[in-house]
């Protein structure tokens, strides 16, 4: 016979129901924190999830990765623990937790049972009020990312992108990568760690998501017990993020990376922000050009029937500010040209003509189909209920969702596609041998 905890209510009949305003708690607290939480009494753990408004937007360019080093200095020590005693914790109880840095926010991640609930948060609240960013651990870290960054000078993928950044996002604060460059990260030390951290990390605009076996009540309780008196008068406001100017023309920039035997393609334009009308026709759109099943158009025509490519697919990334819409290829070097050819007519086809009530379809049950899916863990409605508040779409966004989905047609997809897709005005990066 199972046992029921008499306290804790049973939603195992609603267990796969999408998040929605009556399920969900949202609460702001006076320092600017916002809170939302979701029970889900069918696991016994927690996802802890947030952001802070602190990221490389803020970075000096002659000091760019000074923010992904503040984030990820955060647990190397605090006024109460050194490195290891952080970690013994974490590991004593089984959990996780971790911070890491993007271009506008600051995030930190942790997974744990639920009676670690006030553990978890006091560790995440004191990595936030007390860094001491010890120099030992520092230097440990400094060295860590310029080894990273001297791997991905070799990396034709990876430098393939930076260069497409470079071309789409020229002039723009999106043409930095977060982590910075060789020349940038040697010259940062400990004390711009601290200086970035005074200056950037504060409540204001922070958002943080509980989701699991927790009463609602219960986690806006301990959030405000760890952060609500956490105060920073210094913190700086997230600047405007500027718009970015299309090029005018096709532009074609290359790489020489000596001794790789793989050459990387990325080809696009920019793609407007995620809260951009257009957003849900060109997300369909990029599924049938280069994501659904072997990687839409793009993965059939240029690797499964050409054979010219390792791999083959499309990309639409967005956020606050404009995004990019990519298209990727690795290739061997000998059919960069011919490939290039191929993407291209891919391109000028895809707006040029309607895609097919067939591929409409497909990719309209694959979004639909998907959603439930990505709601079956802790950490999935999590990072969904983060995006609700990051991008302002609403508690009641899941319930709008398929309706959204349903109205595509293909006449819109080809119609916003033409907005951004420009066969005439394509950025085109290359690294290779």
């Amino acid at each position: 016979m199972q046992i029921m905890n008499p306290k804790k209510p049973v939603y195992q009949e609603h267990r796969h129901a999408l998040p929605n305003p009556e399920d969900i708690t949202r609460e702001v607290l006076p320092n600017g924190i916002t809170i939302l939480t979701r029970s889900n009494f069918n696991s016994p753990t927690l996802s802890i999830k947030g952001y802070l408004l602190s990221g490389s937007i803020f970075d000096p360019d002659e000091k760019l990765g000074l923010s992904y080093l503040t984030a990820n200095g955060l647990m190397t020590g605090t006024r109460n623990h050194n490195f290891q005693s952080i970690y013994n914790e974490i590991e004593s109880v089984g959990a996780s937790l971790g911070f890491s840095s993007g271009t506008l926010t600051s995030s930190f991640s942790a997974h744990c049972l639920s009676e670690d609930l006030n553990l978890m948060l006091g560790l995440i609240a004191e990595s936030l009020y007390s860094p001491s960013f010890p120099q030992k651990e520092f230097n440990r870290l400094k060295n860590q990312l310029l080894t990273g960054l001297a791997i991905r000078s070799q990396d034709t993928s990876a430098m393939a992108a930076l260069l497409f950044d470079q071309i789409i996002y020229a002039n723009h604060p999106y043409q930095r990568p977060d982590e910075g460059f060789t020349e940038t990260v040697q010259v940062i030390n400990r004390q711009d760690l601290e200086n970035f951290y005074q200056e950037t990390y504060g409540p204001n605009g922070m958002a943080i998501v509980i989701v699991g076996d927790v009463e609602a009540q219960e986690a806006i309780d301990a959030i405000r017990n760890a952060l609500g008196s956490w105060a920073n008068p210094q913190q700086k406001e997230l600047p405007t993020i500027p718009s970015a100017i299309p090029i005018q023309k096709t532009t074609q920039k290359a790489l020489s990376i000596p001794g790789k035997s793989q050459a990387d393609i990325v080809i696009g334009s920019l793609a407007p922000e995620r809260l951009s009308p257009d957003y849900h026709a060109l997300r369909i759109g990029n599924n049938i050009l280069g994501e659904f099943g072997m990687m839409g158009r793009l993965g059939e025509n240029i690797r499964e029937k050409a054979g010219l490519a390792y791999y083959a697919y499309s990309s639409l990334s967005t956020s606050l500010g404009p995004g990019a819409w990519e298209m990727i290829a690795g290739v061997n070097p000998k059919s960069i040209e011919q490939t290039i050819d191929l993407i291209s007519k891919e391109v000028k086809r895809f707006v040029s003509e309607p895609v097919s009530e067939e591929e409409l379809s497909d990719s309209k049950s694959y979004f639909l189909g998907r959603m439930p899916l990505l709601m079956e863990s802790n950490s999935g409605v999590a990072i969904s209920l983060l995006n609700l508040e990051r991008f302002e779409l609403g508690l009641d966004y899941f319930l709008k969702y398929p309706k959204m989905i349903e109205k595509i047609t293909a006449e819109e997809i080809l119609d916003t596609s033409r907005k951004y897709l420009d066969p005439d005005r394509l950025a085109i990066a290359v690294a290779s041998p």
